[in-house]
């Protein structure tokens, strides 16, 4: 379970040296975004050194590689040779796109015996939120998330919660029917001080099953940690089910009652998952 991916600008050795304290359960270097085109690749020449050092409390490692041609594929590549679990992939157009670059880092991983790494491609446009499924359909694809601010601004839109809020979910459940994991709230999280709003927006997002979400701030990563993870009334409810499941199958009955409420099969499934979430 990953409820928290925390950006750290690859640039930055005072962000990367604390990076590991802040309780994210992921971190994302980002040679994107992030960081001025002069120290893109010294950035990229430091992952083999920031990749175990961000990495070194067991957070999941990603970068987020740049999506123009000339770095894409040498970002990856450096990537995978500096140990990182994945790839976040700004701008993904097509599921074409992911498999260029897993044709160019299949026989690295292979020469080094490592795991093939997990792609999270990183929706940006129109076009790209259309074919949605398609590229979440792609073999190493394990997630899929929204650029809330690049979508907003390539249709000439602002990120607000009403304009975000039918992009994400169509972005959600392109990656639920494919049975990946969904990152992200139905706004934007870049005012990262509002912590009783992200703290609602999480909880929402919580209810439409997203499974966690990415944050540019660390005062944001607890309380990621805490809404998207059971709480013990839930767990305590879901051990309440599949308790009396176990007894109703004994008795050979099929649905059932407990305290009033009807518990059928979909009912004991979401309370399997609710355990199997327990931290």
């Amino acid at each position: 379970m990953i409820r928290s991916l925390l950006y750290i600008p690859a640039s930055s050795e005072r962000f990367i040296e604390k990076a590991h304290t802040r309780g994210a359960d992921a971190i994302v270097l980002d040679l994107e975004d992030a960081v001025v085109p002069a120290e893109k690749t010294p950035a990229r020449q430091r992952l083999e050194i920031s990749v175990p050092q961000v990495g070194q409390g067991g957070a999941t490692v990603y970068v987020r590689v740049n999506s123009e041609e000339d770095r894409l594929f040498d970002d990856a590549e450096a990537a995978a040779r500096a140990g990182a679990g994945g790839l976040l992939v700004p701008k993904t157009g097509s599921a074409e796109m992911l498999a260029a670059i897993a044709r160019r880092l299949e026989p690295i991983e292979h020469q080094m015996g490592r795991q093939p790494l997990d792609f999270v491609p990183l929706v940006e446009d129109a076009a790209a939120l259309l074919d949605a499924r398609s590229i979440a359909r792609f073999e190493r694809v394990s997630a899929m998330a929204l650029g809330s601010e690049d979508l907003a601004t390539s249709m000439g839109a602002l990120p607000t919660p009403d304009v975000l809020r039918m992009p994400k979910l169509l972005l959600h459940y392109a990656a639920k029917a494919e049975g990946r994991r969904s990152y992200g709230m139905l706004r934007s999280v870049a005012d990262y001080r509002d912590t009783e709003g992200l703290k609602a927006a999480a909880a929402e997002a919580k209810a439409f099953g997203f499974d966690g979400s990415t944050c540019i701030h660390p005062s944001v990563v607890p309380v990621l940690n805490e809404v998207f993870a059971p709480s013990a009334d839930e767990i305590a409810w879901a051990e309440k089910v599949i308790a009396a499941n176990a007894e109703a199958e004994r008795s050979g009955t099929g649905a059932f009652l407990l305290d009033g409420k009807f518990i059928d099969v979909p009912i004991v499934e979401r309370a399997r998952r609710t355990l199997a979430q327990r931290r």
